[in-house]
């Protein structure tokens, strides 16, 4: 028998039962898509996750202060204020390009027909803009000059922008903050959610002017320190760590009243574990097919059973035992095979909608590794039918008709 033959014999097979086939193909499709699904939900975490990381700038490090929240630490150490932020650009470290301060607070943004509670407001310096995706779609942002003068001038955000002016463009129109008025001079290009945090739903001002009217002349809320690549962020790490302990006078580096985050390590960290988390669920999605094998395995026994008769004569016409088994081998291969192609373009057709505000992203190598291991499953589990179908003899065959 040609393996053009063994193939329509395979399909006569299958559709001589077709309640019973149906069933065996639903629970190849479900595992199939099970793991391509699975997958390219942990690959579409992944991708979100490792997205909000990059919009912070994969070569900067934050510097937030710990302990006393920013207010003398241990040991009588200074608190990290604009002066110390300045005070490291001036010292022009080898690896450092830029040092932005920024205050934050939450409070609430009104104009003239809408109001929003709770939106951040960041007071920042121009360089801010120039840092992650932190960039202008339109109109500009201020400047330093801006910031000398504390000037009432503010950038908002899309979503925000949106809210308070939805008739018309934010741009030169006056909001208030807090009870104090900001006049919006640029407007921020869209940007992807990091965190808890919408970065489409903030109003960012000059830092002198947040806290002339805020958060006073204190602690900053954080340090952001550009390195000069993303190659030099660890030196940039250990220059800034250095140059911060002699301006803070701090002579025990056990007790830092500070945290420095390395966004590259953090990306990193991230990375590793969506890896992790997209190998569970594929682990996880594998088990329904295997269990999709255990099902072709009992249909292909019951063929077997079925086609004694079919056995019986094809052996005593001259079959062979190699004919019989590869028969029924190709039989359960097509089986899973077509299981397996309903699977795939069920998995594409549901990796369209979010899950779990999650976007599912189909990894390439997922359709041709499940389909390849749908086919293999059903070679594994036809085996022992197939062999069964194989040993008979065409005398005891016959007989049981």
């Amino acid at each position: 028998m040609s393996f053009v033959e063994m193939i329509l014999s395979a399909l006569r097979g299958i559709t001589a039962n077709k309640l019973r086939s149906v069933l065996t193909l639903l629970g190849v499709m479900i595992g199939v898509a099970s793991v391509i699904l699975l997958l390219a939900v942990g690959n579409g975490s992944a991708q979100t996750v490792n997205s909000a990381i990059s919009q912070l700038g994969t070569n900067t490090l934050t510097v937030r202060p710990s302990g006393g929240g920013g207010a003398t630490g241990t040991g009588g150490a200074k608190k990290i204020t604009t002066t110390v932020g300045e005070q490291i650009q001036a010292a022009k470290l080898g690896h450092v390009r830029e040092v932005i301060p920024q205050v934050a607070g939450s409070l609430t943004v009104a104009s003239t027909t809408a109001s929003e509670t709770s939106i951040s407001v960041i007071g920042t310096t121009p360089a801010y803009f120039t840092v992650g995706t932190n960039s202008i779609a339109t109109g500009s942002a201020f400047t330093a000059a801006d910031v000398t003068n504390s000037t009432k001038d503010a950038v908002i955000g899309t979503t925000l922008a949106g809210e308070l002016f939805p008739s018309g463009s934010a741009l030169g129109q006056q909001v208030t903050v807090g009870g104090t008025p900001l006049t919006i001079v640029g407007i921020l290009a869209q940007q992807g959610s990091v965190g808890f945090t919408d970065p489409n739903s903030v109003i960012i001002a000059p830092i002198s002017r947040i806290q002339a009217s805020f958060t006073g002349y204190g602690a900053v809320s954080s340090l952001t320190v550009e390195a000069k690549n993303a190659d030099a962020v660890a030196a940039a790490q250990g220059e800034v760590e250095v140059i911060l302990n002699q301006l803070l006078g701090i002579t025990d580096t056990a007790n830092e009243p500070y945290t420095i985050i390395n966004q590259g390590s953090l990306l990193q960290t991230a990375a590793t574990s969506a890896a992790s988390f997209t190998v569970l669920l594929g682990a996880v999605a594998a088990i329904s097919l295997l269990v999709g094998g255990i099902g072709v395995t009992n249909v292909m026994l019951v063929s077997v059973t079925e086609r004694t008769r079919e056995i019986g004569i094809r052996k005593a016409l001259g079959a062979t035992r190699g004919a019989i088994l590869g028969q029924f081998l190709v039989e359960a291969a097509t089986l899973t095979l077509l299981g397996g192609v309903l699977g795939v373009i069920t998995a594409l057709i549901g990796a369209q909608l979010p899950f779990n505000g999650t976007q599912p992203v189909v990894l390439s190598y997922s359709i041709p590794l499940a389909l390849g291991v749908s086919v293999a499953i059903g070679i594994f589990f036809g085996v022992y039918p197939a062999a069964r179908a194989a040993a008979m003899r065409p005398i005891q065959a016959l007989r049981a008709i």
